[in-house]
């Protein structure tokens, strides 16, 4: 019961601010206090002497609270940057994880109460070095000492100021943009708008809701064939058929894109939203009927155990144009350069 009404209030919340609800107007005493601690805390941790890293590093991250598509364009980037010769390595925070020990390298073999539904996702995918801690310099740090990585690209962390980088590119999603255009608690943003100006790169996920005052380039998230998510299956099964009704579930930032996909490809969608980095167990993804239920890529990661032959995940790619790829390898190289003598 605690469970849902928190579920219902995080949703409401989400809607007031990016449909510009009136009332969210009340909190913008407290959004004052929000940003000039921001400030504050911005302009002290920059004026530290930080560490230089020894390999160019690419932030990739956002501003909004809730999802825009950054992690696909994070799995993106590494696949242009080995096409290109490169030998990328991801930090991350590793949201959701309590184990103790950190940094911690990531392996296919752990579990995302070690290291986090995205690091292991993006390990599983990718056959990179990916290591978690909340502490991103301290991250970067292990992970140059313990592989021979070229370039290091930090999923998430733009607001960690600690660490020092050398490309920021910013990811939103297309038809939420920024909401109300306001910081926290008034609205969903971690920084003031002003920020899309100082960025390399802001990439948009789709077409923007209305046209920005700021340079973009657009991306799109195109799905790819469904998994299964067991991974102990003894014989092949066949995905569910176009027009089968399907529960969905999405435990992401932005679950309506997700079951919005799904409609696209013409499933009838029974909708299951949580909240983004939910800690899935067996009773949330079985259901009093035999209908096939299909999952985000990210939410697999935790229901690897208790799932059945029923239950999917689908995974998505950025597709990111190579012209754009290049563009942001010549620009990260160039900062490195120019940064570091």
């Amino acid at each position: 019961m605690l469970l849902a009404v928190k579920q219902r209030l995080h949703a409401a919340v989400l809607k007031a601010w990016f449909t510009d609800k009136g009332w969210t107007r009340l909190l913008i005493p407290l959004t004052l206090i929000f940003k000039l601690l921001a400030q504050y805390r911005k302009v002290r941790l920059l004026a530290k002497n930080r560490w230089e890293p020894p390999v160019p590093i690419l932030v990739v991250g956002n501003i909004t609270v809730g999802g825009t598509g950054k992690t696909p364009v994070v799995a993106s980037l590494v696949k242009g940057l080995q096409a290109r010769g490169y030998s990328p390595g991801i930090i991350s925070r590793g949201f959701g994880s309590s184990a103790h020990g950190y940094p911690r390298l990531v392996t296919p073999l752990s579990t995302p109460e070690e290291v986090g539904d995205e690091p292991l996702m993006l390990a599983k995918q990718l056959r990179v070095p990916v290591m978690v801690d909340s502490n991103r310099v301290q991250a970067a740090q292990a992970l140059c000492n313990q592989h021979r990585c070229d370039l290091i690209i930090a999923d998430d962390g733009l607001q960690h100021y600690n660490l020092k980088r050398h490309v920021e590119l910013l990811v939103i999603d297309g038809k939420r943009m920024l909401g109300n255009n306001l910081c926290l608690p008034a609205g969903p943003l971690r920084e003031p708008p002003e920020r899309l100006h100082t960025v390399d790169v802001v990439l948009i996920n789709g077409t923007p809701a209305k046209a920005p005052d700021f340079n973009f380039t657009e991306f799109t998230l195109i799905p790819e064939s469904l998994k299964p998510v067991a991974t102990n299956l003894s014989e092949t099964i066949m995905p569910p058929e176009i027009n089968t009704t399907v529960h969905a579930i999405a435990g992401i930032g932005h679950p309506d894109r997700f079951f919005n996909t799904l409609f696209s490809l013409g499933f009838k969608v029974i909708a299951h939203a949580f909240p983004d980095h939910y800690p899935f167990r067996a009773k949330d993804i079985y259901f009093d009927d035999d209908l096939p239920v299909i999952m985000t890529a990210k939410d697999a990661m935790k229901c690897v155990n208790f799932a059945s032959q029923k239950h999917w995940y689908l995974p998505v790619i950025a597709d990111i144009s190579p012209t754009l790829i290049d563009a942001v390898v010549r620009l990260t190289e160039h900062s490195y350069r120019v940064k570091n003598g």
